[in-house]
């Protein structure tokens, strides 16, 4: 494994004679801060849907952490107790709970009936609750109603929900998307913030956002990995020029 938290080993996938995903192999490190780029079509949502156990390959194998865990063997729901936890674009928060009791419903507690029926806070609970919301940048809003944040303010909240959970690989889907520029800009050091301890993998369109994330970028095209290095690399990669940002 090399000490890499994620190895994606020539896994390829199609819909319908369509090749999502064609021979595509990369690694994450375990506290690395990555950006995916590429056209639509390109592959990344498939790539995310495929390490979060929604999607099986057709071939290939998808590696996890230092006991070499194939995630393929894996449902959904064991994938997300191992470690990894993802972000859709549009935020899926409680609205009409506060920000205290969203995150509180996401601790890494006993999921069982009871436990959700019985549940009392606790004084641990209330200070893993209240480092998160200060993480996110939310620590004076905890007792305001999700359903009245702004829309960046909702972003944070559900990255808070999944940090929550203690992943070690976070996926976020353009959590740019619909952003003032000052939430643009705390998001991109909340991003990189949370990349010191765990890995984050950023799937963007926006590229002053992937420019400010300052992070290693993989190129995705046609469901293979078309360029990868620093945002100067690719972006003067003729290939990529010419099948992305010349577009």
């Amino acid at each position: 494994m090399s000490g890499m938290l994620l190895e994606v080993n020539g896994i390829s996938v199609s819909f319908d004679g369509f090749k999502a995903i064609n021979n595509l192999s990369f690694n994450i490190g375990p506290a690395e801060l990555r950006a995916i780029i590429g056209p639509n079509g390109a592959g990344k949502t498939t790539f995310m849907d495929i390490v979060t156990g929604k999607t099986r390959p057709d071939a290939g194998d998808v590696i996890w952490g230092d006991k070499n865990i194939s995630l393929l063997k894996k449902s959904e729901s064991d994938i997300a107790r191992l470690g990894i936890g993802r972000k859709f674009q549009k935020p899926t928060v409680f609205e009409d709970q506060s920000v205290r009791d969203n995150l509180t419903m996401a601790l890494k507690n006993k999921r069982g009936p009871f436990d959700v029926l019985f549940y009392k806070s606790n004084g641990p609970d209330n200070e893993k609750v209240e480092s998160i919301a200060g993480e996110i940048g939310l620590a004076d809003h905890l007792e305001q109603r999700a359903g009245d944040l702004s829309h960046g303010q909702k972003q944070w909240l559900e990255i808070g929900m999944l940090l929550a959970q203690d992943p070690q690989l976070l996926l976020v889907d353009e959590p740019a998307a619909g952003m003032t520029g000052p939430e643009r800009d705390q998001t991109v050091r909340l991003l990189r913030e949370m990349a010191k301890t765990r890995a984050v993998v950023v799937v963007e369109h926006d590229m002053e956002f992937i420019r400010n994330l300052g992070c290693k970028v993989t190129v995705l095209h046609e469901g293979s990995v078309l360029a990868e290095g620093s945002i100067d690399h690719v972006t003067e990669n003729k290939n990529v020029i010419d099948v992305y940002l010349g577009r």
